[in-house]
């Protein structure tokens, strides 16, 4: 009998952090769910994004805050979107290079003084503008005074490119997404500062993402998607054996291509702190009983929340129901509930972030509103 198995394209960066998709298709988890992932391996998150818009690619793994420029209209196109879940929490950073901590710049407080005395003379690279790492650097920079529209110079490279930056004195510091900072460690090119963590303790970061059209047009694949990818982080958060196979085969040149030692130690959380100074305050997540991937409506409104702090939405946006509209939380239930995850029943959870606000998603208006360093003009996203 012939069995029909449903192809489904899917982009990824190469990050640690697409340990669920690589896993999801190296171990067979979407053939039981009579799909077929077709993993497609990207260079840059504006490719990514421009290749799922264009119909290259059903689906992909996305930065959460790129879902929500896009389906915003921000700096690029507009196109209606969706959230089916999120594949990881924690495990990002910003580095600085060894020549900015060789001028004694060892921590936020130090880093922030010196940004103020000499606004704009500093560069820090990030992934893309309305994205997760872009944010992280902002948040944290405007928890210790500093203005990050005014007091530095923001620039966007692909994560691969980081390590090179800092090395030819290109950039200052980074912000990026497992392995790079550990990478930059490991070679005594960049020193670690914060972790993404230490801003958000479990913080969303990558999500399932597709055009909402596609969804809707194909549910049954969407669901099986879910199911397959939910098997993958069951799987990697099961066991540091688990983790340590999945850093082996990411390492390979069709995956990540890197450093075998940095992307185990990002899916570990530990490893390489010694020699690097890199330290995990709440590891890489992929699971948790599920508590990872539900597609928490706070997480979307906290990224429209800083779209509209940094100037690049103009007017507050309907958070609600946008968040509503992109989140396929329904979708989500029925795809869990159907191989044994738990959900939970609430739809929002409560955060404190590094500037000691608590976050819970209930008045995302007055949140965005709320902050001393903000930018109140609109901008355009680059």
């Amino acid at each position: 009998m012939t069995v029909t198995v449903t192809p489904v394209r899917i982009g990824f960066m190469p990050l640690s952090d697409c340990a669920p998709l690589v896993m999801a298709a190296v171990l067979g988890f979407d053939r039981r769910h009579g799909l077929q992932l077709q993993l497609s391996r990207e260079s840059s998150w504006a490719g990514l994004r421009d290749k799922l818009l264009g119909g290259a690619l059903d689906m992909a793994q996305a930065l959460y805050g790129m879902v929500y420029g896009v389906q915003l209209g921000i700096g690029g196109p507009r196109e209606s979107m969706a959230v089916l879940m999120t594949l990881n929490r924690n495990g990002q950073g910003i580095s600085l290079s060894r020549r900015l901590t060789g001028l004694g710049v060892a921590d936020l407080g130090a880093l922030a003084a010196r940004l103020r005395a000499a606004p704009r003379s500093h560069v820090f690279a990030q992934t893309f503008p309305t994205g997760t790492h872009a944010l992280w650097l902002y948040y944290a920079l405007a928890s210790a005074g500093v203005h990050p529209m005014r007091d530095i110079r923001s620039v966007v490279l692909p994560p691969a490119q980081m390590v090179e930056a800092m090395r030819s004195g290109q950039v200052d510091g980074v912000s990026v997404g497992a392995p790079w900072n550990r990478i930059g460690a490991l070679e005594g090119v960049s020193v670690p500062l914060l972790s993404s963590a230490a801003i958000w303790p479990d913080h969303p970061d990558k999500v399932l993402a597709s055009r909402a059209a596609w969804v809707d047009a194909h549910p049954d694949a969407a669901i099986g998607v879910v199911r397959a990818v939910l098997e993958a982080c069951r799987w990697l958060d099961a066991s540091e054996a688990n983790r340590l196979a999945a850093a082996e085969i990411l390492a390979g040149d069709a995956w990540v291509a890197a450093r075998r030692d940095a992307i185990a130690g990002s899916l570990l959380g530990s490893g390489s702190e010694g020699s690097t100074g890199w330290h995990e305050p709440l590891p890489m997540g992929f699971h948790a009983d599920g508590e990872v991937n539900f597609p928490w409506l706070s997480d979307a409104l906290w990224f429209m929340t800083q779209h509209k702090r940094w100037g690049l939405l103009a007017e507050h946006p309907e958070y609600e129901a946008i968040a509503r509209r992109v989140q396929r939380v329904a979708l989500y239930r029925e795809a869990a509930t159907g191989i044994g995850v738990p959900v939970p029943e609430a739809e929002r959870r409560s955060s404190r972030l590094i500037d000691g606000l608590t976050w819970d998603g209930r008045d995302p208006r007055a949140y965005a509103d709320s902050f001393a360093i903000r930018q109140p003009q609109h901008i355009e996203a680059v």
